[in-house]
């Protein structure tokens, strides 16, 4: 990605200010919120919920499959023999790549990497022009554009969802959607094993792999959200082991909310988290041993004066950290996430997102979810809101980068150049930088009040606005094979004409 610089004063053409914003690693050292003895004795609590009292599985297969590695079934409930957990976190890999349309696309999940989506699954979008309403595939496909034209989001998530197509023909076009509008590492719902795999044909058609690339290489991503507090579902349950079998990537995400579907202590609500997320791995490496799977929590508190969700709170900030700290004691790549209960886009917005992702950075999570956009706890998406997220994306990006130090930065000979009282506008070393020194804001103004106010007083909302219309009006589609793409539309037709696939395990 490029952006381009200042435009020198003589009117010549500004130069480009290279950034690689898509190959990026965490530059801060992980936080930790509680010693190395008490994440030891979460997680051996974690492993005695396991063993003694259990975690409830609603599919029979998934029961089958925990029975035959070793675990006791009781009807529905199933305990997990800390060996058989062991075991699953030995096999599980410690890096994940996942491939894009092209190779530039590719990333590698694992901790050190950093890796951003937008906010994801919500059944409304918003936004200053037609304002709230249920999530079309109209809202869908620009979501996927404005993802596809920021390198700084490397993962096309379900933003909203299409709620006027049916939903047994909805995995069709929200899948047609992302492959088309976009080159980047696609998301398939676990929502039954008949809809997952017209997902996997589809992607593996329009790629061009065989059967076997597909399986050795993971091409897409599913997130399976354990139901909190200690149920693994049928669909959920089908997912992990559909994706294992095919060798793709289940991020696993218990959520778990304080005082509500969890303990209310930050402690006790991991200690929940990492048990359900240890169930939902092993039951990945007992469907198939070195399947890709990704740790994950998403844990936070709610109101407890209402029951409401809360995010980007302090709390919501520590289990974060505790989370990496579980995820760096099993060696795995892990998700975990920002979001914001507010309402609009207003401060409140602001504060809890960049709190939230503060939270995620400084606990050193491989893959941020709902890092840009997400509005009333992941009912809403926000046009605007993924704009001036993406502000604080591509400031944490350029601190991935790092700082240069060199002699010629050191800037002796500017020092030199500059008298004492003078200043360092003229000086060679600027004038040889300043086009491509800073990073320029993509919503922000830098303009004084005077010139602000002459220029309309335009605030940051409508700026953002300004700035995702002139991007999907004027957007681009990557280059396909015209073929494959005729390909898709005939598996689609044909499945539609066949009735489409029910959300079913």
């Amino acid at each position: 990605m490029s952006r381009r610089g200042r435009r020198a004063r003589t009117g010549a053409p500004a130069e480009q200010r290279k950034v690689d914003y898509h190959n990026l690693r965490n530059p801060f050292p992980p936080m930790n919120a509680f010693s190395e003895d008490r994440i030891e004795a979460l997680h051996q609590a974690s492993l005695t919920v396991l063993e003694e009292i259990g975690i409830k599985v609603l599919l029979p297969e998934a029961r089958a499959l925990f029975k035959a590695g070793g675990a006791r079934v009781d009807d529905e409930m199933v305990f997990i023999g800390r060996d058989m957990v062991e075991a699953a976190v030995a096999s599980a890999p410690k890096s994940i790549p996942i491939r894009g349309a092209v190779r530039a696309r590719d990333i590698t999940l694992e901790l050190g990497n950093l890796v951003f989506q937008p906010g994801a699954g919500a059944p409304h979008a918003t936004d200053l022009e037609r304002g709230r309403r249920p999530g079309s595939l109209s809202d869908f496909r620009e979501m996927v554009q404005l993802t596809q034209h920021f390198d700084v989001l490397q993962m096309v998530p379900p933003l909203v969802e299409a709620q006027d197509i049916p939903m047994h023909l909805r995995h069709y076009a929200m899948t047609q959607t992302v492959l088309t509008q976009s080159d980047k590492v696609p998301f398939i719902y676990s929502r039954g094993t008949p809809q997952v795999m017209d997902g996997f044909e589809m992607i593996r058609d329009f790629r061009g792999t065989s059967d076997d690339e597909f399986h050795a290489t993971p091409h897409c991503y599913t997130i399976i959200n354990t139901n909190s507090p200690r149920v693994i579902d049928m669909p959920m349950a089908q997912g992990l082991i559909d994706f294992a079998r095919a060798g793709q990537v289940s991020i696993i995400t218990p959520f778990t909310l304080m005082g509500a579907m969890a303990p209310i202590t930050v402690a006790g609500a991991m200690t929940l988290s990492h048990a359900e997320a240890l169930a939902a791995i092993t039951l990945t490496q007992l469907a198939k041993s070195g399947a890709p799977t990704c740790y994950g929590t998403f844990t936070s508190n709610v109101d407890m004066k209402s029951g409401a969700p809360a995010f980007g709170t302090p709390e919501h900030f520590t289990a974060s950290l505790v989370a990496g700290q579980l995820a760096r004691r099993l060696g795995l790549p892990w998700r975990c996430a920002g979001g914001s209960a507010a309402n609009i886009n207003d401060a409140q917005a602001a504060n809890e997102s960049q709190f939230g992702l503060w939270g995620c950075l400084m606990a050193g999570a491989s893959v941020v979810i709902h890092s840009a956009g997400w509005l009333e706890g992941g009912l809403t998406v926000s046009y605007e809101k993924i704009i001036t997220d993406l502000e604080v994306l591509q400031m944490v990006a350029e601190l991935c980068a790092g700082t240069p130090a060199t002699d010629a930065d050191i800037a002796l000979d500017a020092l030199r150049e500059v008298q004492p009282s003078g200043h360092f506008f003229g000086a060679s070393h600027t004038m040889e930088r300043y086009q491509t020194q800073f990073y320029e804001p993509l919503v922000g103004d830098w303009s004084n009040f005077g010139t602000w106010t002459e220029r309309g007083a335009v605030d940051a909302d409508n700026r953002a606005t300004g700035i995702w219309r002139n991007i999907v009006d004027n957007f681009e589609a990557p280059s396909h094979d015209p073929d494959r793409i005729d390909g898709l539309r005939d598996f689609i037709a044909r499945r539609t004409e066949q009735g489409g696939a029910a959300p079913e395990s």
